[in-house]
């Protein structure tokens, strides 16, 4: 068995990809683990929940594109 040396390699050996679904999958999972951080968080805890809703969103973001939800750009439209 010959190995290539690993400036020859593919980066495409060592990833272990996951499907469009599976992605979104784990994405909601992540989802509704963030929603629960936020709501066992108290008065005090604003800079945190600031966070937290900004990662929420992100979240929300890429699992929409992943499926396809969002609007087209505005090249998609032209």
């Amino acid at each position: 068995m010959s190995r290539r040396p690993e400036s020859e390699r593919s980066d495409w050996t060592d990833l272990d990809l996951l499907t469009r679904e599976e992605a979104h999958g784990r994405l909601l999972t992540e989802i509704a683990d963030t929603d629960v951080r936020l709501a066992e968080l108290g008065a005090g805890d604003e800079a945190e929940r600031e966070l937290l809703q900004r990662r929420l969103s992100a979240l929300h973001e890429a699992a929409e594109d992943l499926i396809g939800l969002s609007g087209p750009t505005d090249q998609q439209k032209n």
